[in-house]
């Protein structure tokens, strides 16, 4: 989608997508991934999502990335916290205690900031995006990462006849083809969740999975 269309939402108010928890699959197949203390772990279109706060927490240093300001201040503000900011490229770098968010477009991020990053965690950035974009984003995002990452993937799979995107249907024959080129995409969850979603059958949805990856480097 165009910058303007994420910038409107958040200045609407438009932003359904944020979840008031800390997202549960996270909390579940994140400790499968054994990424030591300390690691540098990358959340794109972060939004103001309190995953990034769980994954502090459990002692990795946080880099989302978001084109919102008001996300970004709304996230700081939210959990009263004074970030400090730097001016960083063509964007904002806000920081506080062991969570930076990059405020400003994630194509503008090159290896000298991904390749830093061996951790990544994508629940609203591939799903945001339409079909024309998903393969130039992952293989800008996952191809300048560390050589020895490892992430986690969270998709929708539905019937896109159904209902317009965002979020987009991302099906699992899609996501091995967006990441064949650079990364290993492991379906390890997949699940019913239309029931508690009924927001999404209010929009004539008849039926909605959750997918869940682990992600590697290939090879």
């Amino acid at each position: 989608m165009e910058a303007d269309f994420w910038l409107e939402r958040w200045r609407d108010g438009r932003t359904h997508f944020h979840q008031t928890r800390v997202t549960p699959l996270l909390a579940k197949y994140w400790p499968t991934l054994q990424l030591p203390a300390g690691s540098r772990v990358l959340v794109p279109l972060c939004g103001k999502s309190l995953d990034m706060v769980w994954l502090a927490q459990q002692g990795h240093r946080v880099l989302g990335v978001e084109l919102s300001p008001l996300a970004v201040e709304q996230f700081f503000a939210e959990n009263d916290w004074q970030p400090t900011v730097r001016e960083t490229g063509p964007g904002k770098t806000y920081t506080a205690g062991d969570i930076d968010i990059y405020c400003g477009d994630i194509f503008d991020l090159g290896a000298d900031v991904l390749g830093d990053c061996v951790g990544a965690y994508d629940r609203a950035a591939l799903v945001a995006l339409p079909t024309d974009m998903r393969a130039r984003y992952a293989r800008h995002v996952y191809g300048q990462l560390s050589n020895a990452y490892r992430g986690l993937l969270i998709t929708l799979d539905y019937d896109q006849a159904q209902m317009e995107g965002p979020p987009f249907s991302v099906p699992d024959e899609e996501v091995q083809a967006v990441y064949a080129g650079h990364s290993e995409a492991v379906l390890i969850d997949r699940r019913d969740i239309l029931a508690k979603e009924p927001k999404f059958a209010e929009r004539g949805l008849t039926q909605l999975d959750t997918l869940v990856y682990r992600l590697q480097r290939r090879g």
